[in-house]
């Protein structure tokens, strides 16, 4: 069992100061928290119907892929019954049942990663390690050897048969869109796909109590996600920003449609033609936000470095290449802040 408080315990005490563990250093606090979270509300975040002709949606996905590492795309094929009813059930194992019930499914403290219910992304102290104010369910989904859904939330009774739907349409969606960023960039639609192997798939659902110092804490630290690509459904409730520019801004929810987020495997894969989206989630002091990210790795073992048909003389290449496991490693080690991990790789190339 996980030994960390769980969020929503100390957001339900009614606590009016969060605990120092929370407390994010000055650089890394929200600038500020305004009352109306709409004033800070990114609406240029690209968005893109996958029912247009391609002729029209290859340029749409190439721009944005180059301009924000991030677009929402809708019209695309995943059931708004399943969508709904997802968030519906994740929202009631956090909400509907004694926490008692809920820690039979608490993470494993000594793995990352662990498949489960927890509050602690990182195998640390907790004096070394600023806390985010969010609690979370981690399902390691695929390949199928790895899927166990008596891991899973047996409650609300729907949970685990929507989870698995869930896992499979996440994945067909994830190579359309990889196929579609292949093609964007003038390769054949296999390519990133083929750089990257076999799918290791996990999905998390989190949930962000509501936090009496919004303006002292993250509900997840800013970072890019180590993997190839996300796919992120939200409620109606804004927290999540994205990077741009030197830019925080805050990503409004578009019913129905899935946020696309570039990795960092598919900015080494596209020699940095595609940019990892920089991002991180926010809290607010009168309402519970929840969020299920759909995360896609290659194998520990896949090397991962810049594709050929990307590379020449005149555009050599700008990381070196790296073994997944070691990736991962690092961004474990060091945390998730920002891009750290992805720029070590970057090669001198003014030579």
């Amino acid at each position: 069992m996980e030994g960390a408080v769980r969020v929503q315990i100390l957001s339900q005490m009614g606590i009016s100061e969060v605990p120092s563990q929370y407390i994010q250093p000055p650089k890394n606090r929200p600038e500020s928290v305004t009352e109306n979270i709409a004033d800070l509300s990114c609406k240029h975040v690209p968005a893109i119907d996958l029912c247009s002709e391609k002729e029209s949606v290859l340029p749409a996905i190439r721009e944005a892929c180059r301009e924000w590492g991030a677009f929402h795309v809708f019209n695309h094929g995943v059931p708004t019954k399943l969508l709904d009813g997802l968030r519906r059930a994740c929202l009631s194992f956090f909400n509907d049942f004694q926490m008692e019930d809920k820690l039979k499914y608490a993470c494993n403290p000594n793995f990352a990663a662990s498949e489960g219910y927890g509050s602690r992304l990182l195998v640390s102290s907790e004096n070394e390690t600023v806390l985010d104010w969010r609690d979370y369910f981690d399902h390691h989904t695929l390949p199928l050897s790895c899927r166990n859904p008596s891991a899973w939330p047996h409650f609300p009774p729907e949970y685990r048969e929507l989870m698995a739907n869930y896992s499979d349409e996440m994945r067909v969606l994830a190579q359309r869109l990889l196929a579609l960023m292949s093609e964007s960039l003038g390769l054949k639609a296999s390519c990133i796909e083929d750089a990257v192997g076999e799918f290791y798939q996990n999905i998390t659902a989190s949930y962000y109590p509501p936090c009496p110092q919004p303006d002292l804490t993250l509900g997840l630290q800013s970072h890019s996600d180590i993997g190839v690509i996300t796919l992120l459904i939200q409620d109606d409730v804004g927290g999540l920003q994205v990077l741009k520019d030197g830019e925080w801004l805050l990503v409004d929810p578009l019913p129905n449609a899935i946020l696309v987020l570039v990795a960092d495997q598919t900015e080494i894969i596209t020699n940095g033609k595609y940019k990892t989206c920089v991002h991180r989630a926010i809290t607010n002091a009168s309402k519970a936000r929840l969020s299920i990210a759909t995360f896609h790795d290659p194998a520990k073992t896949v090397r991962i470095s810049p594709v050929s048909d990307l590379v020449s003389q005149s555009s050599p290449p700008l990381y070196s290449s790296v073994l997944y496991r070691d990736y991962l490693s690092s961004w474990y080690s060091n945390a998730p802040e920002g891009k750290r991990n992805l720029d070590k790789l970057l090669l001198d190339t003014s030579k």
